[in-house]
């Protein structure tokens, strides 16, 4: 979402009672439903954390692949591109962006 000059992205993120939610089924569960609930369990322990700016650069690759750019992310063309995805965003929010989107790139680079 977009107010003014300020981008406010909603995060959802409800691992936490998810997994709660699975382990107070299992504790009652019957034993025919106990190991789906062991897997499903398992799995949510599985996700990795994921911080609010990995959702906002995951969210810039999918705008920028729905518009078929593979260019460098500094570029002009990757501001044209991320704005044409979502022409609300200002020239600001899409620098922004996008430079946090290059330096979690530079980051995996380096590990």
């Amino acid at each position: 979402m977009i107010f003014g000059n300020v981008l406010a992205l909603l995060v959802l993120r409800d691992s936490e009672r998810l997994t709660a939610t699975i382990r107070e089924a299992l504790a009652s569960a019957p034993p025919e439903e106990r190991a789906g609930l062991e897997r499903a369990l398992e799995l949510a322990g599985q996700v990795p954390h994921v911080t609010e700016a990995d959702l906002r650069t995951a969210w810039v690759r999918r705008q920028l692949a729905s518009a078929g750019f593979t260019g460098p992310l500094g570029s002009v063309e990757s501001v044209r591109a991320l704005r044409g995805t979502e022409p609300r965003l200002g020239l600001a929010q899409a620098v922004e962006l996008l430079k946090e989107a290059a330096a979690e790139d530079s980051a995996e680079a380096a590990r």
